[in-house]
C-alpha cells in the first residue's frame, strides 16, 4: 500500500518537475541571450567611441562630402538613443551601412589613406568590427538553442505558461556578407 502511494505519488510529481526544470533551462538559455547581448554592446559602444575621431580625420581631408559625414553622425546618434533590442539592431545595422560607405569614400583620397591617424582608426575600426562579429556569432547561437527550447516540447508549453517569449537574431541581411568579412586595407 505505502509502495504505491509512493508510486503515485512520483506520477503525481514527474510533470510539476519536468515542469520546472524546463522553465529553469529557459530562464537559463534568456540569461545566456542577455549576456551575449550585453558583449555586443561593449564592442558598438567601443566602435560608437572611435566614430568622432574617424569622422572629423574624414571632415579634415574631405570635408566636401557633407552627406556621408552627416549620415554617418545621425546614424550615431540613432545608434546611442536607441533602447530596445530590436530598434538597437536595427540603428546599428544602418551605422554598420554609413560607416562602409565612410570607409569607401575615403578610397577617392590618396592623402587621406597616407594619414597615420586615419590608417590607426582604420585598424582599430577594422579590429571593433572582428569582435562584433565574434560577438553576433555568440549572441545569434545563444538566441537559437533558446528558440529552439521554446519550440520543442515540454518547452512551448512552459514558455507559454510563463509568458515567454522569442528574441530577435542580430541578422545583418544582404549586409552580411560585408561585415563578415573584415574590412580590407588597402594603401
Amino acid at each position: 500500500m505505502i509502495v504505491e502511494l509512493i508510486a503515485l505519488a512520483a506520477l503525481a510529481l514527474a510533470p510539476l518537475y519536468l515542469a520546472l526544470a524546463t522553465r529553469n533551462r529557459l530562464v537559463a538559455l534568456d540569461a545566456r541571450c542577455g549576456t551575449a547581448f550585453a558583449d555586443i554592446d561593449v564592442h558598438l559602444k567601443h566602435r560608437q567611441n572611435l566614430i568622432p575621431g574617424l569622422v572629423e580625420t574624414v571632415r579634415g581631408f574631405a570635408g566636401h562630402e557633407h552627406d556621408i559625414l552627416l549620415g554617418i553622425t545621425r546614424a550615431r546618434t540613432e545608434a546611442l538613443a536607441a533602447t530596445a533590442p530590436d530598434m538597437r539592431l536595427r540603428a546599428e545595422k544602418n551605422l554598420t551601412q554609413n560607416i562602409n560607405a565612410l570607409i569607401g569614400m575615403a578610397e577617392r583620397y590618396p592623402e587621406l589613406k597616407a594619414s597615420a591617424h586615419f590608417t590607426a582608426l582604420r585598424e582599430e575600426l577594422v579590429a571593433a568590427e572582428n569582435r562584433i562579429t565574434a560577438a553576433r556569432r555568440f549572441y545569434n547561437l545563444a538566441v537559437g538553442e533558446y528558440g529552439a527550447t521554446l519550440r520543442q516540447f515540454p518547452g512551448s508549453l512552459v514558455a507559454r505558461f510563463w509568458k515567454m517569449g522569442a528574441r530577435m537574431p542580430f541578422d545583418l541581411g544582404i549586409e552580411r556578407v560585408l561585415i563578415d568579412e573584415p574590412v580590407a586595407i588597402k594603401f
